[in-house]
């Protein structure tokens, strides 16, 4: 295993909710949209074969292929035929100015703020996650 698939395995972990109502190809990219933006995958990075992905997620690999087929549409990755799928370009992350950057702001410091106050990691998780919850309550399950 090169370096490079060593990085974007340890960097790229799916997680598949299948309660959110989300399509699970769509939440895999998404996940590599965000890890653009984050800067954890850059150009030139090797995504995790359909095989892998579907191994420690326990979807159809057809479903990854579906996602990076959607990710090549949109310009981030390219299938190079028997290589692998890798990046293209990277996202901006998102900074000030950007539309989201007040509320960024805000959870940072509200961030800081619960560790202040003396709640650990656990608490501060089981706390956004509640508070998340009800805000973005699952779609029922059909």
């Amino acid at each position: 295993m090169s370096v490079i698939e060593r990085k974007v395995m340890s960097v790229v972990v799916f997680r598949i909710d299948r309660r959110s109502g989300v399509a699970t190809y769509l939440q895999i990219v998404r996940q590599v949209e965000q890890a653009l933006r984050m800067g954890a995958l850059e150009e030139g990075d090797k995504l995790p074969t359909a095989a892998q992905v579907a191994a420690a997620t326990k979807v159809n690999p057809n479903t990854t292929l579906k996602a990076y087929r959607e990710l090549e549409r949109a310009g981030l990755a390219e299938v190079r035929q028997g290589a692998g799928t890798f990046i293209t370009r990277t996202l901006p992350e998102p900074g000030p100015g950007g539309p989201d950057w007040p509320l960024r702001t805000a959870l940072n410091e509200w961030l800081h703020q619960a560790r202040d106050e003396g709640l650990g990691r656990e608490d501060v998780q089981a706390l956004f996650r509640a508070s998340f919850e009800a805000a973005y309550p699952a779609a029922p399950e059909s």
